[in-house]
C-alpha cells in the first residue's frame, strides 16, 4: 500500500456535536449532511496502519461508518470527555489484536486511569475488559509509529495544555486557544493543516474563526481544514464559500490524501 497519508475526518463537531440535543437553532435543523457533526476525531492511515487521533463518545459509530477493521493505536490530544469518552469501545479491537497502544501525556494518562480504572487494572481484571499499552509522550520528544516520525506540538486550551501532532507534512491541532512561537515553528511548511475554529464570537478556550485564519496565515500551509466546529459558526455551505481559497471547512467522513 501507499506511503501517502490518508486522513479521514471521523468527527468535526464541538463537545455537544451538531445537532445539539433539544436545539432549535437553524444549523441544528439543517438537512445538509455536512452540518451534522460528531465529536472531533480523525483517522490517519498509511500502508496497513490505522491510528486514531482522539477517541470520543462517538467512537463506535465512527468506526462502523468508516469500516475500520484494524486499529494500531490512539493518539490523545487531551483528557476532555469529547476526546476520550469512547475508550471502552476499543473492546472489539482488543479481542482481535490484544492490548491497544495509546499515546498520551502523563497528565492525560493519569486521568484515563482514574476514569477507566478497569481498563488499566493490573490484577483482578474484570473479564471482558479491554486493555491498553500506555506510551507517555510530551512536546519535547518526537516518537515513531509504523515507521513514521510523529512530532508532538503543545498548545494551550485555556488552563490546560493540549498536544497536536505533525505526521510528515500533515499537522493536526484541535482545542487551541494560544500557542507559543517555539511550538508554532513545528507547524510551518505543512502541506495540510487541520485547526479548530469554533465560531465567529471569541471564546475563552478555542480559536474563533478570525483567530484560526490568522494562525493559518502565519504558518502558511498549502491547504488548511477547519474542525471542532459549533453550530454557531453557521451553515457549512455559507461559511465554506466565504473562506480563503486554500481554507476549507472539514466535515464528517471527508477523506483527503497528503
Amino acid at each position: 500500500m501507499s506511503n501517502a497519508l490518508k486522513i479521514t475526518f471521523l468527527g468535526t463537531g464541538t463537545s455537544q456535536g451538531i445537532p445539539v440535543i433539544g436545539s432549535n437553532h437553524p444549523v441544528c435543523k439543517s438537512i445538509d449532511p455536512r452540518d451534522k457533526r460528531l465529536r472531533v476525531s480523525a483517522l490517519v492511515s498509511w500502508k496497513d496502519y490505522n491510528y486514531v487521533i482522539d477517541c470520543g463518545p462517538d467512537f463506535r459509530q465512527q468506526m462502523l461508518t468508516n469500516e475500520v477493521l484494524k486499529l494500531d493505536g490512539i493518539l490523545f490530544t487531551h483528557e476532555h470527555s469529547d476526546h476520550t469518552a469512547g475508550l471502552d469501545d476499543i473492546r472489539p479491537y482488543f479481542f482481535r489484536q490484544g492490548d491497544v497502544p495509546v499515546y498520551a501525556h502523563k497528565r492525560v494518562a493519569d486521568s484515563l486511569k482514574r476514569r477507566f480504572d478497569y481498563i488499566f487494572a493490573d490484577e483482578n481484571r474484570y473479564p471482558g475488559a479491554p486493555a491498553v499499552a500506555v506510551n507517555l509522550i510530551d512536546k519535547d520528544h518526537p516518537f515513531t509509529i509504523g515507521g513514521v516520525k510523529i512530532i508532538p506540538i503543545e498548545a494551550s486550551h485555556n488552563r490546560i495544555k493540549v498536544l497536536g501532532f505533525r505526521i510528515k507534512d500533515f499537522t493536526y491541532l484541535t482545542d487551541v486557544k494560544t500557542i507559543t512561537p517555539e511550538e508554532t515553528e513545528k507547524v510551518k511548511n505543512s502541506k495540510v493543516l487541520v485547526i479548530n475554529a469554533l465560531r465567529d464570537e471569541p471564546h475563552h478556550s478555542h480559536f474563533n474563526l478570525k483567530e484560526a485564519l490568522a494562525f493559518i496565515e502565519e504558518v502558511k500551509p498549502e491547504t488548511a481544514y477547519l474542525t471542532h466546529i459549533s453550530h454557531m459558526l453557521g451553515f457549512h455551505e455559507e461559511v465554506d464559500k466565504n473562506l480563503p481559497e486554500n481554507v476549507h471547512l472539514a466535515y464528517d467522513n471527508l477523506t483527503i490524501t497528503v
